[in-house]
């Protein structure tokens, strides 16, 4: 519309003018070389008009003519580029849909027609990644380093390569370069963040954790987690050659986070040490309140090392209340009433664990409470010994698939910062087994398991020992480096796990009752 309103704005002052030179006649005469040429005002613009335009013309083609090898190799460089980004853009997609040999034909044609462009380079590595050949992915990514402009994405290819061949000095020192040259590139500080971790250099941890959060790549809630476990893992390693100093250390930790529980424990332990009692109690409280775990109560219970049992009683039962008697203050007065002999409040404590599949250490507790109150050959003992065996697990740290009975800041598999958990793992067997009922009496001399798929009768042979480890790798989970169960005292949440004699079947099971 803007056109149609300029072009009569045109008109019209063209029309204006023509009119306004007619009503002003007037004669141009040209004298040149004794000729002598006179003609109206109106012809002479005409004239000179016509001129202008015949010179354009003769202009525009001596320039064509001039310009015509330039325009032509102009133009084969323009069908060039075009079939290059073509072959570039179908080449990207080959990659995405894993066709190798689509991609590496795409990516030499890019090549060919592009040159050592960076997507051109980007695209032949992952060309010849798809493919299986390594060494011209990383000449690829090697030439992508040797370029300033694409320096950092060759460093990220170097780096997964030499993660891939298992190369983590290369790694690291790829991930360190690229730190460098772009500090807020994200996998670049991952990898530095963890294989500091993984080295146990915490303070360069920390300053790795301060500088991502300062960049805004993780958010606030996420660095004081992790500014938390690394604080609580140096207090961890100077807890007993430098307690003041791990003392700060597992303060600052329990600041940041109050729920994580082996800062809680560090920081309860430490004070306690130094007899700062209420302190440690506050702070224990607090991560029981969010988060209850066996490492809490133990730390709880054992404030005062001069205390009665009974005084260890009550406060399990502080315990209690504060977690509206979650399982694990169950367990812990139940093991405290047990120390104090009192056989009864250790049953009420256990009782509600046991009616719908109870775990492992429920089973425990309750042979302990029977082995205490009447005896080691007690039949209910030896019956809840052979419920353990075959009941659920009970939660234990996993990172990565890794199972471990103590926390650790960083995971023994990948090397990632806070990956411990506290779950439960998986509870699965082998094949089903059913409980005969007549093994339910209290009566009964020993427990009796009937596997749910069992014809031939065999006699059971004697009952294996098994340990905490061993029911972590039937689970289907390893035990963490370093973190095998040793050998403790008469607690029988960590040392009286026995495992039943293997079972036999019905019939035979019966006929050993009869003949007893």
């Amino acid at each position: 519309m803007w056109r149609a309103l300029a072009f009569l704005a045109l008109l019209a002052l063209a029309a204006f003018g023509a009119v306004w030179i007619a009503d002003r006649p007037g004669t141009v005469t040209v004298v040149w070389n004794g000729y002598q040429i006179g003609t109206s005002l109106a012809v002479a613009l005409v004239g000179v008009i016509a001129a202008a335009i015949v010179l354009g013309l003769f202009w525009a083609v001596v320039r064509g003519v001039i310009g015509l090898p330039e325009a032509l190799v102009r133009g084969s460089a323009e069908r060039r580029r075009t079939k290059g980004l073509s072959a570039l853009s179908r080449g990207m997609v080959a990659v995405g849909s894993g066709d190798r040999l689509a991609a590496r034909r795409y990516a030499g044609d890019a090549e060919r027609l592009l040159g050592t462009e960076p997507l051109t380079l980007l695209l032949k590595a992952q060309a010849a990644q798809i493919s299986g050949d390594r060494d011209a992915a990383e000449s690829a990514f090697q030439r992508m380093v040797d370029d300033p402009e694409t320096r950092v994405l060759g460093l990220r290819g170097l780096f997964v390569e030499a993660r891939r061949r298992e190369d983590e000095t290369s790694a690291r020192a790829y991930a360190t370069e690229a730190a460098r040259l772009a500090p807020s590139v994200t996998w670049a500080n991952e990898a530095l963040l963890e294989a500091q971790s993984v080295d146990g250099d915490w303070g360069a941890a920390l300053e790795t954790i301060e500088r991502r959060s300062s960049l805004g790549l993780i958010d606030k809630a996420t660095a004081r987690r992790q500014r938390a476990v690394l604080l609580t893992a140096i207090a961890g390693e100077r807890e007993a050659g430098e307690p003041e100093v791990a003392t700060e250390r597992a303060l600052q930790a329990v600041k940041l986070a109050p729920d994580l529980v082996p800062a809680a424990c560090i920081a309860g332990r430490l004070l306690a040490r130094r007899g700062d009692f209420k302190k440690a109690a506050r702070i224990v409280e607090a991560a029981w309140k969010a988060n209850p775990h066996p490492d809490l109560a133990k730390v709880y219970l054992g404030l005062r090392t001069g205390d009665s049992v009974r005084d260890r009683l009550a406060r399990a039962e502080v315990l209690a209340k504060l977690s509206v008697w979650d399982p694990e203050s169950r367990l812990a007065l139940g093991q405290a009433a047990l120390d104090a002999r009192d056989y009864k409040r250790a049953r009420e404590a256990v009782k509600p664990l046991l009616t719908d599949r109870p775990t492992a250490r429920s089973c425990l507790m309750m042979a302990a409470i029977e082995e205490a109150e009447h005896g080691i050959n007690s039949g209910q003992a030896r019956e809840w010994l052979a419920r353990a065996a075959r009941a659920p697990r009970d939660r234990i740290w996993i990172a990565d698939g890794i199972a471990s009975e103590t926390w650790a800041p960083v995971s023994p598999v990948s090397g990632r910062l806070d990956a411990f958990t506290w779950q439960e793992p998986p509870n699965t067997l082998a094949s089903p087994a059913v409980v005969d009922p007549e093994a339910e009496r209290t009566d009964a001399p020993a427990p009796v398991l009937v596997p749910a798929a069992s014809s031939n009768a065999s006699p059971a042979p004697s009952a294996p020992s098994v340990t905490k480890s061993d029911v972590v790798v039937a689970r289907g989970l390893a035990p963490a480096p370093g973190t095998e169960p040793k050998a403790t005292g008469p607690d029988p949440v960590s040392a009286g796990m026995t495992a039943a004699a293997l079972p036999a079947s019905k019939a035979a099971e019966r006929a050993v009752l009869k003949t007893g």
